[in-house]
């Protein structure tokens, strides 16, 4: 598949000549005149690496750099390019991100082994991001009550098979950890896990996010090709809207697919695995989710209990995520006390596991001793109550579902944000969320981590 670079000049002469020398590498190449057709691109397509000229009308070139830096959109290497250059711009080129810098005229020679470099720098930088997140993310059930075994003991038996899986259960419960099991346990194992989590994606964005995009010959791949060979896991699948479910199904049926603005079908080898915390058959009866993709989805059917039906898991998963998060995280280890872990098997935990990783996280960055006690989890139990009771009042249940998840949204990113002093890379990790999709939350609420940092 051909790599997509950016060529950003206000000289018409200088963008055809970079064009075609790139074009010559089977590159496939876009150009822009200025900053906003710069922008334009950044936000609509997806590109390997942007060559971008410094001085240009209206925005320059360290301008634009500035402004995909601070707002973290730097997603994809930037060389910089001058005819007028000196130490002093290149020096404020590479603290803002760019990948290297380029004099005028260029050298074609060196023009096209700095792309090389960047672009395989990139690819490892991508690489290891990826290898990173499948270690740090657990595939382990962890427990020994009769609901975990026969959990573990059902993906063991359907693990082998190809069908596809519907997991149901509450928000927290572990839906993601089982269908990475299964994944981990299936002769997929080698090939990627692919998870997309439906309800965080813009209802119209969601077809290009599953199914990429295609014009003028220029192809963007969406997880249906990334997962090639592997799993997909849709993640709170009930959310998609009719049209999505009917391309969905359509896919899944004939095993290939056309790209938004395509042509060509694309062949499908993937293994789906779906997940929700609705009920699915109430919908299908209500009419917001098809009853056909409800029996494709639903050919073997998993559950994921809920932490409170199996409390005497709990002491198991209190010394898993203890040692987890003192490797991942590097906290300070804190033993728990066993009236420190009476007082976590007595409570309902409303949010299931993740609730507990949570608060088991919290604990580890507050507490200043080398245990944990009973007095401690209560007051830390007891924050979280009192928490929720202030920043959710009765009005809240006056708001219909979308408001009100907004509201909760809003007062869960302040309130963490708050707790990790506005740092934002650190929220992104704690939230489990892909920081460009933070920024865009924390944007979208008006929520400035800066105003954090300084506070």
């Amino acid at each position: 598949m051909k790599e997509t670079i950016l060529v950003v000049d206000d000289e018409p002469d200088i963008r055809e000549v970079v064009r075609e020398i790139l074009e010559d590498e089977d590159f496939s190449v876009l150009t822009a005149e200025s900053a906003e057709d710069a922008r334009q691109f950044k936000s609509s397509r997806q590109l390997d690496l942007v060559l971008l000229d410094i001085w240009m009308p209206g925005t320059d070139g360290i301008s634009l750099l500035k402004e995909w830096s601070e707002s973290n959109e730097l997603d994809a290497p930037v060389i910089m390019i001058s005819g007028h250059g000196n130490v002093e711009t290149a020096v404020e080129a590479i603290r803002y991100g760019a990948y290297d810098f380029l004099e005028k005229p260029l050298s074609t020679a060196k023009l096209l082994v700095t792309v090389a470099r960047a672009l395989q720098s990139d690819r490892l930088r991508k690489e290891n991001l990826r290898l990173r997140s499948r270690l740090e993310a657990t595939s382990t059930i962890v427990g020994d009550s009769e609901q975990l075994q026969e959990l573990r003991e059902k993906i063991a038996r359907i693990a082998s098979t190809d069908s596809w899986v519907l997991i149901t259960g509450e928000p927290g419960s572990g839906k993601e950890v089982a269908a990475r099991s299964l994944h981990d346990q299936s002769p997929r194992r080698e090939a990627e896990f692919v998870d997309v989590s439906l309800a965080a994606i813009p209802s119209q964005a969601v077809p290009v996010q599953l199914f990429g995009t295609e014009e003028n010959g220029v192809v963007w791949p969406g997880r249906f090709e990334q997962a090639k060979g592997g799993t997909l896991f849709l993640d709170e699948i009930g959310d998609l809207d009719l049209d999505t479910q009917a391309k969905l199904l359509s896919a899944l049926e004939e095993s290939r697919f056309l790209r938004v603005g395509g042509q060509q079908y694309v062949d499908v080898d993937v293994r789906i695995i779906a997940a929700t915390n609705q009920d699915l058959g109430k919908a299908v009866s209500e009419g917001r989710f098809r009853e056909d993709l409800y029996y494709r989805l639903n050919v073997v059917p998993i559950h994921v209990p809920p932490l409170r039906t199996h409390v005497e898991d709990v002491p198991q998963l209190v010394d898993y995520y203890l040692n987890w998060l003192v490797e991942k995280e590097r906290l300070p280890y804190h033993r728990f006390t066993t009236g420190a872990l009476n007082v976590l098997r007595n409570y309902r935990w409303p949010g299931n596991v993740r609730e507990l990783k949570n608060l088991i996280q919290r604990l580890l960055i507050l507490i200043r001793g080398e245990e944990v006690d009973a007095k401690d989890v209560e007051a830390a139990l007891g924050n979280v109550r009192a928490t929720a009771t202030r920043q959710f009042p009765e009005s809240v249940f006056d708001m219909n579902l979308r408001e009100a998840r907004e509201q909760f949204e809003k007062s869960y990113l302040e309130y963490h944000l708050q707790r990790v002093g506005g740092n934002v890379s650190v929220l992104a990790q704690f939230a489990g969320m892909e920081r460009t999709h933070l920024y865009r939350k924390l944007k979208t609420f008006g929520i400035d981590p800066k105003t954090v940092k300084n506070a």
